[in-house]
This record gives structure tokens, sequence and C-alpha cells, in this order.
């Protein structure tokens, strides 16, 4: 039963060229961009080197600032100090980390002129991050206390600088400075805030003062990741975050309220953009729930539209088969098969689209390191969109037309 609905699925296909045209760009347009979205979210927040303990991570990133004129302000505004003094002191957490975002710079070798983007970092930035080294290793905590003149660089980096050689023990000047390699490390993308740069450095390097008594950080903006040794303490270092929070005390008088949290980086920007004080990825969720179903709705209808079409011109063969026995069920199963068929194949033809854009992506240079590819979590999610298509295009029209009577049906579907 089941290969003869496969033969007459492949030769209506073959009949009908427009509408299976329709179908299949409609199909593999939709999932097309579904993939690249999905890679994108995949590659920016997904569990990947060097952060793959992301759900033993929590970090503070993002402040909310009130001052008493009814004033606010937003961002990645707390300093090292903030950190040093009501963070690092935390005990639940297994280790804490206090890093600076990225900042651009330029170091130059003879007449050559290299941009690059340098992270003021601690010893235990990398106890948390597993970046991959491919020579030497980092420098601790006895290279961030005598400010030691000492770097890690990316790959990126150590091709264009030192060209195919060893960059160990090798320097590299900056800001009229010669900095000793220590160790290199795989590229990291730009999307990987947290770790991200082609330089990171001994925190102490920073062109400002760190033990200053501030609240606000200084460019390019500081923050701090804080380790669970398991799960189950992700709630204890949370709640004693926001009970040190209640603790801190603004030694410039310039703000009356604090609103952060230990949060994912999901979180801490849903609270920026919501100016939600809890923090919740909930609501962002929601949203991007609807603008999905919307995005996933508007051709199911159009596939629907056109499976009626496609079914009402085989409406002499539905009336035929009725008025030898066949049943509905008979006839809904041959038209969903066939549905399922087109969308499997607008599914298999939206992977080979992607994977052509997706190396294009990455190849186009716009964002640095980006490494964007079509994963097995992805493969599944497509498909399971393809099926989703198939059932929810096929099943109305074909239960539609099957409940027929024979005699409706040879006239073409109206009574």
């Amino acid at each position: 039963m089941f290969k003869n609905y496969l033969k007459t699925a492949f030769k209506v296909l073959l009949r009908h060229k427009l509408f299976t045209f329709i179908s299949l760009f409609g199909i593999s347009f939709t999932l097309l961009i579904l993939i690249v979205i999905t890679s994108f979210v995949e590659h920016t927040f997904g569990p990947v080197a060097p952060e793959k303990k992301l759900d033993l991570t929590l970090s503070v990133t993002m402040g909310n600032f009130a001052t008493e004129s009814g004033g606010t302000w937003n961002g990645p505004l707390f300093s090292p100090w903030f950190f040093k003094k009501y963070v690092k002191m935390m005990k639940s957490p297994k280790t804490i980390s206090v890093a600076s975002f990225h900042r651009p710079t330029v170091a130059y070798k003879g007449k050559k002129k290299f941009n690059l983007d340098i992270k003021y970092v601690d010893a235990e930035f990398w106890e948390i991050l597993d970046f991959e080294f491919l020579e030497g290793s980092a420098f601790g905590n006895d290279e961030v206390e005598n400010i030691t003149p000492t770097v890690v660089i990316n790959r990126k980096t150590r091709d264009d600088y030192f060209g195919e050689e060893s960059a160990i023990n090798k320097t590299i000047q900056l800001f009229g400075q010669d900095f000793r390699v220590l160790g290199v490390v795989e590229n990291v993308s730009l999307l990987r805030i947290m770790p991200y740069a082609d330089i990171w450095m001994p925190m102490t390097h920073v062109n400002q003062d760190i033990d200053k008594p501030t609240l606000v950080g200084g460019f390019p903006g500081w923050y701090a990741m804080l380790l669970a040794a398991e799960k189950s303490d992700l709630p204890k270092i949370r709640r004693e975050f926001d009970k040190q929070l209640l603790m801190v005390e603004d030694p410039e008088g310039r703000f009356t309220d604090i609103i952060a949290s230990a949060a994912t980086y999901g979180e801490a920007m849903t609270r920026n953009i919501l100016q939600n004080k809890d923090g919740g990825v909930g609501p962002m969720l929601l949203i991007a729930g609807i603008l999905m179903t919307l995005f996933l709705l508007l051709p199911t209808i159009n596939l629907v539209n056109i499976n009626v079409s496609r079914i009402m011109e085989r409406s002499s063969e539905i009336g035929v088969r009725k008025a030898f026995g066949a049943s509905s069920l008979t006839l809904v199963g041959q038209f969903v098969v066939e549905n399922i068929i087109i969308t499997l194949i607008g599914g298999m033809i939206s992977l080979f689209l992607s994977a052509i854009v997706l190396h294009m992506i990455n190849a186009s240079g716009m964002i640095a390191n980006l490494h964007l590819v079509i994963n097995g979590k992805v493969f599944l999610v497509s498909m399971g969109i393809a099926l989703f298509f198939g059932l929810l295009s096929g099943v109305y029209p074909a239960y539609k037309m099957s409940r027929l009577h024979p005699v409706d049906a040879l006239r073409g579907g109206h009574a």
C-alpha cells in the first residue's frame, strides 16, 4: 500500500509541475531562513568552545543605575573595584573571573599595520573558559599581580604577525611596549562576546586605575563570570549575589538604585531591553515564539490553498476511487504521503542551499572569526519543521475532499 502511495505521489508531482515548483519554493525558502537563523543562535549561545560550561556559568554584565533626579544609566557599567569588593568575595561560586570587553587597538610590524581587539583578563578567566591552545599556555596570577608584559594571542594574529613560525616567547609591540607571547589559542567568533579577542593580556595592564572606588567602570567595560561546581549551586549563587547587591554603597553618591543580577547573558540582555528587574528570558522567548509561529503560519496557509487547488483538479480521481470503495482514511493517507514527500524534498533543497549561504556568510568576513555550520541539531530541527509543513498543509484539504460524496467529487467537488 505504502509503495503504491509513493509511486502515485511522484507521478502527481511530475504531472503538476507548477504546483510542485511553488510548493518546493515556499518550503525551501522558509526553511532556508530558519536554518540560517538557527545556526546563528547556536553559534552565539550554544555550549561550544571555549564556552563549554555555559550550563554552569552565570555572569554579571549589564547594570541599570537610577539617580535621584530620575535618570537612568544602562549597559556594561560596573567597575573592576565593584567586582573586587562585592563579587570576588562571594563564597558559593567555584571560580570567579573579572575581565573586560574587547577594545580595538593597532599594532605595527615594520610598515605593516594590524587592527586587533584586546581583552584584559585575570588568571581565573582561563579556568572558566575552555580555550583550545595550539601553542604554549595561559598566564597566571603571578603575571597579573606583577604586571608582567605577557599575552595570549589567537591563531589569526599569530599567522598574520609571525607567519608560519612558532610565536611562543616572541614579542609583539603594543602601546609602545614589547609583550612576550605565552600561548596561542584557536580563533573565537566575535559573536561569543565573553571570550572573544585577538589578544588577551593581564588586566593590570589596562590604562585606568582598577582600584579606584567607583561603581562605573571606564571603557571598554567590565564583567564577571561565576562558575558553579554543579548545576544545583546556581540558585545559591544568584541569591548570594542579590544579597551582595543590597550591601552596595555608591562611594561617589551618584546613584540611588542598582538593578543587576547574576544571570545568563540572554537574561541580562532581556532585562536591559525590557527594563525587567527580574531579567528572565520568558518574555523574550514568548515574543520570539509568536514571531516564529507567524513566520511558519503564513507559508503554511499558502500551501493549504495550493493543496486545495491541486486536490480539486483530482476530484474525478477521488470520485472514481470512492465509488469503488476507497475509504476516507485511505484517501487522506494518500494525499498526506504526497505532501510529506514534497516537503521533505523541499527540506533537502533548503539544507543544500543553506550550506551554500552559510559558506558565503563565513567567507564574507563581515563578522570576525565567524564559522556557521549545519550541525545535527539544526538538521533535525529543519526536518521536523518540514514534516510539520507536510502534515499541517496536507491534512485539511485531503480530509475535506475525502468527505465528498462520489457524485459530487465527479462533478469537480461541487454539490
